[in-house]
């Protein structure tokens, strides 16, 4: 019999014992943060609407934003930017 001890997801590091990473930079921003984005040319933000066709037919898209193919099941190696360091946004809505 063996017993399994709980983890959480900034636990496997040490568990693994690997050395810790750098936390992620995430925000929740604003729709005018967005707007402001958008304008600046220098920001090089990427867009994407993790929204379902359903919604997307209805409600619309962000103009410029990249349509994933999944809200939760999308490939990352081809859906979003190789780089990094890049600047990304998510949107979605909740219907619920």
């Amino acid at each position: 019999m063996s017993v399994a001890a709980p983890a959480f997801a900034f636990d496997i590091g040490s568990l693994l014992n690997n050395k810790p990473k750098e936390s992620d930079k995430f925000a929740i921003i604003r729709v005018d943060k967005l707007a402001s984005l958008m304008n600046d040319p220098n920001s090089h933000v990427n867009i994407y609407d993790a929204n379902g066709w359903g919604l997307r037919s209805t409600a619309g898209v962000v103009p410029g934003a990249h349509l994933l193919s999944s809200d939760d099941k999308y490939d990352v190696g081809k859906e979003l930017p190789a780089s990094k360091s890049a600047k990304l946004v998510f949107y979605c809505a909740d219907l619920h």
